[in-house]
């Protein structure tokens, strides 16, 4: 099996940085002169999209509007949209706000270009027409969405979220400017942010395939790689030094860097080789809690990497290694450990409650939770260990309980 296999799969033109946001005139214009804007209420009532506006115009842009997108995305939100602005038909879509605007933008994009029965696209390979270019410009730094072939939505008539995976929904550009991050209230900041280190440790763990000619063209997430190591250590280093400053201190322009900058290079980490047993745990957590993906994944995250610590001795201890928990010297069993213990701590600092009780997980659902989570069956066989359900139950148990952090920390509306 080869160990130097890599792909990266990535937008044509990723910008980063202070101010970039201004290239956007520009960058429309290489796709025509009709832009649709998908976002939301709060950010569509910010002095940012009003410039950006006022911008897009200035530049002989044609601009029409969709702020109603909803935090878990409905299948009928991705009409409202479509349907609405069908006539317009936009030279590109522009996801300007957190994950479900941008996925969003992609989905309307399958739909605007015929595609219309999106049940069709569930799952991996299935976008068969090319979809409206989308650009991508998040305004939180955890979901990756920017850089990512991936889109997740709730469809009605599925107990759980459902995603579509395809090479084709990966955003032509991504504008990453971490001065729009800088009023995200601690709460939303935290959340986000461990889902962003939760990308990067699962996509760093994930199970290494056999690297056949056919293994990217067969899969969408084609499991731990050295291009995705590369850029999941990055992102873990990152997240570990900045997050907790962001929190804290949500005007320091440099902690809101680093975290966006680990949030994509996790996006472009997972979006090759993919996540595993924190998310396919989260989805019917999410979904009968109602609670942010990005606090279960949190909450679940140490608990995954304790159930997972044989399988990825080696991969936790180089975490511990880069994040200066561990040295080159430190037997590896216990940097393995150490890496665990930094994470939980991690959570810890930045507020996360510790047990899934106080997110509203029942005893009795425990069960059910752990059958479904095997449902999500490519992100339970990228994970280390083999899942079975017994195993799931176990990381469940020891989940549930725990002190709870979050005294301090603004989680409204999170």
């Amino acid at each position: 099996m080869s160990l130097t296999f890599g792909l990266m799969r990535a937008p044509t033109k990723v910008l980063f940085g202070s101010g970039q946001l201004a290239a956007l005139p520009r960058l429309v214009a290489e796709f025509g002169t009709r832009a649709l804007i998908c976002t939301d209420e709060r950010l569509a009532a910010t002095d940012a999209f009003s410039t950006t506006m006022e911008a897009l115009k200035d530049a002989g842009i044609e601009v029409a509007v969709f702020s109603g997108t909803e935090p878990e995305l409905p299948v009928s939100g991705v009409f409202a949209c479509a349907n609405s602005h069908a006539t317009f038909d936009p030279s590109v879509i522009i996801g300007f706000g957190g994950g479900s605007c941008i996925d969003l933008a992609k989905l309307v994009g399958i739909v605007l270009s015929g595609q219309r029965d999106l049940s069709q696209v569930y799952g991996e390979f299935k976008v068969t027409t090319p979809p409206v270019p989308v650009i991508a410009i998040p305004t939180t730094s955890g979901t990756g969405s920017e850089v990512t072939p991936v889109a997740v939505l709730g469809d009605k008539d599925r107990d759980l979220k459902v995603g579509v995976s395809d090479p084709a929904l990966i955003p032509r550009v991504a504008i990453c400017d971490p001065d729009l991050t800088l009023t995200c209230p601690p709460g939303l900041t935290a959340v986000s942010g461990i889902d962003a280190l939760a990308h990067a440790i699962e996509a760093f763990t994930a199970i290494r395939n056999e690297a056949t000619p056919d293994l990217a063209l067969d899969r969408v997430f084609v499991g731990k790689n050295a291009i995705s190591d590369h850029n999941a250590l990055a992102a873990i280093q990152l997240i570990f030094k900045h997050l907790p400053v962001a929190v804290a201190h949500g005007d320091d322009a440099e902690a809101r860097a680093g975290v966006m900058l680990g949030s994509t290079l996790a996006g472009l980490a997972f979006g090759s080789s993919g996540t595993s047993a924190a998310h396919a745990i989260q989805y019917p957590i999410g979904a009968l809690t109602g609670t942010a993906h990005g606090m279960g994944v949190g909450i679940l995250l140490p608990h995954v990497m304790r159930h997972n610590r044989d399988a990825a001795l080696t991969d936790f201890a180089a975490i511990a290694r880069a994040i200066g928990r561990a040295t080159a010297d430190t037997p590896e069993a216990e940097a393995a450990d150490a890496a665990i213990q930094a994470v939980q701590e991690l959570a810890q600092q930045i507020g996360m409650p510790e047990g899934l009780a106080k997110i509203g997980v029942l005893e009795d659902r425990l069960s059910w939770i752990a059958e479904r989570s095997l449902d999500a069956t490519r992100l339970a066989k990228n994970n280390p260990r083999p899942l079975t359900v017994e195993g799931v139950r176990g990381i469940l148990g020891a989940a549930m309980h725990g002190t709870d952090h979050i005294s301090g920390k603004d989680f409204a509306n999170v």
